[in-house]
């Protein structure tokens, strides 16, 4: 890969970190030490056949590649100890493997415990996905008659309920209206 688009999408990636999205063509100005928008229209087109990002019809620039992948190292035994061996399998990012339609995702940060049992406990993140419908058992985020919740999705003929991961919680049945906001392709929690 050329050094230069690698530095630059390092840079990109550091100011989306820092602001939560890309540069405007004159904050690339400043950001790259160019002298005119152009220089980084033309760096944004090569950003954008590298695959790093990409450009809506609106013209609006949003990250596809940014992040830097990290070294998958193999696997660890999460039962018996046994002999670790190290070895650099591949690189991977988390973006890539945790968001499959990054335009229809998003993430929300988890309050309450009503689904400690499926493992989702208060702090972590959730990245949600909109557009499908969900199935039996899959967890989602749902506004159900104006509150926002994430529960397991269940479905019998035409009743839907939202179930708790916790059982000292009793199901809910929607009394006047039901709204999916998505499905949880993913939680993350950060260990401190």
């Amino acid at each position: 890969m050329d050094k230069a688009i690698e530095q630059a999408r390092e840079k990109l990636w550091r100011f989306f970190r820092r602001e939560g999205r890309l540069p405007s063509y004159t904050e690339m100005c400043v950001l790259f030490g160019y002298s005119s928008k152009s220089s980084a229209f033309k760096l944004t087109q090569k950003l954008i056949e590298a695959g790093f990002i990409e450009k809506r019809s609106s013209g609006k620039l949003i990250p596809k590649n940014l992040s830097t992948p990290v070294k998958l190292l193999g696997s660890v035994q999460a039962g018996f100890p046994s002999p670790a061996e190290e070895e650099l399998l591949d690189t991977l990012s988390l973006d890539d493997y945790l968001i499959r339609n990054p335009q229809a995702s998003f993430m929300l940060k988890v309050s309450g415990d009503s689904m400690i049992d499926e493992g989702i406990m208060p702090g972590d993140l959730v990245i949600i996905e909109r557009g499908r419908a969900p199935k039996n058992g899959q967890v989602v985020v749902a506004q159900i008659d104006g509150e926002w919740t994430l529960k397991f999705y269940e479905k019998r003929g035409d009743k839907i309920r939202l179930i708790a991961g916790n059982k000292k919680y009793a199901p809910l049945t929607p009394k006047r209206e039901l709204q999916m906001a998505g499905i949880v392709k993913a939680v993350v929690r950060r260990y401190e």
